[in-house]
């Protein structure tokens, strides 16, 4: 029956309506409906836990910097429809925000006070009269972006004001420059013709020199006929003395290649006849292979195996070419005899000395395997050595006795072996190098076994 009532008799309404609970919520500029917001989110998380609406606990665990951001709409929805989470968030706000807050909410609003902030306030506060205080704060809104459209269509009339000021000016100037630039114009077009009346005279005399210059390309192009008839004969004649030179040669290669062969016929049966020979005298001589090499008898002659290796002092540069070297190496049966500590305080000193040995052989295993030489590293020893690695298939590892040097080991093994057959000797010792020269053998330098063994 209250429903039917007009408004003046219905007491109850009249009463919701003052409290401003059961109203319809104002329309809140957006500077005010912002600054709710904002209050609000700062003082979300301030409530106790059990007084934050469920929907409300999410957006109360966001960084302050993002609440108001992210969880504005939910916050602004929640105080619209919850006034009982409104009243808790208002006697927060209020508290935060001291003698503004408080007179806000005793129904006053300081003449200094910025109406926005005092609009948020009252809406959150809701005193007696703080619709009028929401209305004053929009209607200050408003004034404000009034004035402050009315200083842009100002500041934009004098912006337009001044473009045209300067236009006219710029115009003036072009005008000035288009002045200039028509006598400018007319200056040059009277040179023009000028111009034009010496090209035309010009053309006259071009076209007569090239009338003249016809004439002498017809004359040339009959001399030019009558040579290339010439060039034709002498191009024919010379064709027909190449194919003889040619038959002459196809007949002299024929006789060169029968000559080869019967050549290489008698050079077959002179080396089958040596390598008969030689087997005869094998069977003859009862010679049969050898199991040990002369360097094998060298190296027990020099007993024990030793120790504590000292450095060879390198006198001299004997040649250090890598490609040398492997030339030597591709001698049939070559031996190749290392001045081992040499080598190995020339190319890592910095090493230990068993290092030293254990690269310097590890890498000699390796040409040994490339060539299938005979390869044998001497090194200096004073001290018996225990525990040495085995050396690489091919390799032969020996030391010095004590009182002796690697140099001597070097020349015995230098000396053991038969003449003509290719010794090849790593060491940068003059000594070495001349000693070892007499005898037969090739001396190289340590830089060559060291370049060869980084290209491996």
């Amino acid at each position: 029956m209250s429903e039917l009532l007009p408004p003046g008799d219905r007491p109850d309404q009249e009463a919701a309506v003052s409290d401003g609970e059961f109203a319809p919520e104002p329309v809140l500029p957006e500077p005010v409906r912002q600054r709710i917001t904002v209050l609000a989110a700062a003082a979300l998380p301030g409530l106790p836990a059990d007084e934050i609406p469920a929907q409300m606990r999410k957006v109360a665990r966001f960084a302050p910097n993002r609440r108001a951001r992210l969880g504005g709409r939910e916050i602004a929805a929640q105080l619209a429809a919850d006034p009982l989470f409104r009243q808790r968030i208002s006697g927060r706000v209020v508290t935060d925000t001291g003698d503004l807050g408080a007179a806000v909410a005793s129904g006053m609003a300081p003449a200094a006070a910025d109406p926005v902030e005092v609009a948020a306030l009252a809406y959150l506060a809701r005193p007696e009269g703080w619709r009028e205080l929401v209305d004053a704060a929009g209607h200050a809104v408003l004034a404000e972006a009034d004035s402050a459209a009315s200083a842009a269509q100002l500041r934009d009339a004098e912006q337009r004001a001044a473009r045209a000021e300067h236009d006219r000016a710029v115009a003036k100037v072009e005008a000035d420059k288009l002045r200039d630039e028509l006598a400018r114009v007319r200056e040059e077009l009277g040179q023009l013709r000028e111009e034009s009346r010496a090209t035309a005279k010009a053309l006259r005399e071009a076209q007569a020199a090239q009338k003249r210059a016809s004439d002498l390309l017809a004359t040339e192009k009959g001399r030019a006929s009558r040579i290339a008839a010439d060039h034709d004969a002498e191009v024919r004649r010379l064709k027909t003395r190449l194919a003889e030179a040619e038959a002459l040669a196809a007949t002299g290669k024929a006789a060169a290649k029968d000559a080869r062969a019967a050549d290489d016929a008698r050079l077959w049966l002179l080396i089958e006849t040596i390598g008969q020979a030689a087997s005869g005298l094998r069977r003859e001589l009862a010679l049969n292979p050898a199991d040990k090499m002369p360097a094998d008898y060298v190296a027990d002659a020099s007993a024990d195996r030793p120790g504590t290796p000292e450095r060879s002092q390198a006198r001299a540069q004997d040649t250090d070419d890598p490609g040398r070297l492997d030339q030597l190496l591709a001698l049939p049966r070559a031996h190749l005899i290392v001045d081992g500590y040499n080598v190995t305080k020339r190319g890592f000193a910095e090493m230990s000395l068993e290092q030293q040995r254990k690269r310097l052989v590890t890498g000699l295993g390796g040409i040994a395997a490339q060539t299938g030489d005979e390869v044998t590293v001497v090194f200096d020893g004073a001290e018996r050595v225990h525990g040495l690695p085995p050396a690489p298939r091919g390799v032969r590892v020996l030391f010095s006795r004590k009182g002796d040097t690697a140099d001597e080991l070097i020349r015995q093994l230098v000396r053991g072996e038969p003449a003509g057959r290719p010794i090849v000797v790593i060491s940068s010792d003059r000594e070495v190098a001349d000693g070892v020269r007499r005898h037969g053998a090739y001396p190289m330098g340590a830089d060559s076994l060291l370049r060869r063994l980084s290209r491996s």
